[in-house]
């Protein structure tokens, strides 16, 4: 696997080579799965990949799938600050899309003030069946 560094000049090499994993997968990855996949890139323990995993997060670069336990990057542009971000799940493939809607965050947003919560940040993960698995 190359270093994705050229890419994303700020980050470690650390984070890079997990960025470089998450963006190359086709779906969520758990973290044991990014430890296995570097280990011939000097990764031997969980803690490397988990204080990786936590700045991507904290970066915007990567999101924590909670359901799955698992992580996926980012797919909207860097620097697009997004408060809420949507995902929708499929329970037979398990494909996961990122999605947005400004509506949806303005409600969401209305109904944290009118119960005096501070909405800061929210993920919805919606569950589903995607088309592809949906019978005829």
């Amino acid at each position: 696997m190359e270093s994705q560094s050229h890419a994303y000049p700020d980050l470690t090499k650390n984070q890079a080579l997990v960025m470089g994993a998450l963006s190359q997968a086709s779906g969520p990855l758990s973290a044991y799965t990014i430890l296995d996949q570097l280990r011939d890139h000097g990764f031997r323990a969980p803690p490397q990949v988990y204080r990786a995993l936590e700045k991507l997060v904290e970066f915007g670069l990567v999101h924590r799938l909670e359901s799955l336990n698992a992580f996926v990057a980012c797919r909207h542009s860097p620097g697009d600050r997004h408060e809420t971000i949507f995902f929708t799940i499929c329970e037979c493939c398990g494909q996961v899309a990122e999605l947005s809607d400004n509506v949806l965050t303005r409600r969401l947003k209305a109904l944290a003030k009118g119960a005096h919560f501070a909405l800061q940040k929210s993920t919805v993960e919606l569950r589903g069946i995607c088309r592809a698995c949906q019978p005829a």
